[in-house]
């Protein structure tokens, strides 16, 4: 059911998928409103590409069109605190480990090891851990004193090249779509971010339907592409949900000849993995390891809304999959050209 691979043995080369970004272009906070993003329209069938902004979605869509974004809620996911011995020490909590305990990415001065003691403080609060596995992926388990939660110690997870040194007030909203309901994802589904109140209205108002997915956003969306993904096209597994309300929405947009637009990446991994191979999705709950890459067929997707992307990463190669590489990168340059911001706070591209 998952999207069909063609030239499932050519290599993939990293190096062409990669572009020259200034620092000055990642942006590092979100427009002062939230639909107030340039927007970049990429014709998927000429390469043409025209320049407008977020609030003109509704124009760009049609009646009967389906909109379909991800629901996944960020969890207050990274804590900060010290080594009981001393030294500043970071977590990315990563969810409950299959042995007991929570799986999470640590970073601290000196080498991890089974039995390291770590102290998570946040306002007053502490909470001290203790180091039971390591795993081969560099995942380390914690075990919490008094089986004390610790996302309610925790803050936003905001990815690497949001420089500051903690997250702001404006990032406990921002970093978080409208519709989060079902909480379990470490990083935001970005393009689902631009989506206002006022923008879902007049979606609405011009005949643009809505549906949900879940994808749980997870720590492999910040490491790049390795030879294991390479070698086996297959991603770090993250969990999903596909409603039988969704499964139903998409059928009868496809039986009036409607699109169906997923919101970004992560919609576009579901919607996919659950693809009839007839137009529809089977619904369903699981996880879901898909790589989309140059060579992949879309079954169930017909346009997508996306941020743009970090060089190399596994998002840029599934939008040169949706849109063709070279289109996607001349579009990437012309929007480096034009001053657009890249990356989770930065603007959008409709490729339809």
């Amino acid at each position: 059911m998952a999207a069909e691979l063609e030239a499932r043995n050519d290599r993939i080369d990293l190096a062409d998928y990669d572009f020259a970004l200034p620092q000055d272009r990642i942006a590092q906070h979100p427009t002062p409103e939230r639909d107030g993003a340039r927007l970049l329209r990429l014709d998927r069938a000429t390469g043409a590409v025209t320049h407008r902004s977020v609030l003109d979605l509704p124009s760009l869509l049609e009646p009967g069109d389906l909109l379909v974004v991800n629901a996944t809620r960020v969890l207050p996911a990274k804590l900060r605190g010290r080594k009981a011995s001393g030294g500043a020490a970071e977590a990315l909590m990563l969810g409950p480990a299959a042995s007991g305990g929570s799986r999470a990415l640590v970073r601290a001065r000196g080498r991890l090891r089974v039995g390291l003691e770590l102290v998570f403080e946040r306002a007053g609060a502490s909470l001290a851990a203790r180091v039971t596995a390591l795993e081969p992926d560099g995942v380390a388990v914690l075990a919490f004193d008094d089986e004390g939660s610790p996302y309610a110690l925790g803050e936003m997870p905001l990815p690497p090249y949001i420089r500051r040194d903690a997250p702001e007030s404006e990032d406990a909203a921002r970093y978080q779509t409208l519709f989060a309901r079902v909480p379990g994802a470490v990083a935001a589904p970005t393009a689902g971010l631009h989506l206002s109140e006022r923008l879902l209205a007049a979606l609405g108002d011009r005949g643009v339907r809505r549906a949900e997915v879940v994808l749980h956003v997870g720590a492999g969306t910040f490491r790049p592409i390795g030879p294991h993904e390479l070698d086996t096209r297959r991603l770090h597994a993250e969990r999903f949900e596909l409603p039988a309300a969704t499964a139903d929405a998409i059928a009868e947009t496809r039986s009036r000849g409607g699109r169906v637009v997923a919101v970004g990446t992560t919609t576009t991994r579901v919607l996919e993995a659950r693809a009839d191979g007839a137009g529809g999705v089977v619904p369903g709950e699981g996880e879901t390891d898909l790589f989309l890459f140059p060579g992949s067929r879309f079954r169930a997707v017909d346009a997508l809304l996306t941020n743009f992307h970090l060089p190399r990463s596994s998002l840029l190669l599934l939008v040169a999959a949706f849109a063709g590489r070279e289109r996607v990168l001349s579009a990437y340059a012309e929007a480096v050209r034009c001053g657009y911001r890249f990356y989770s706070y930065g603007d959008a591209m409709l490729i339809a």
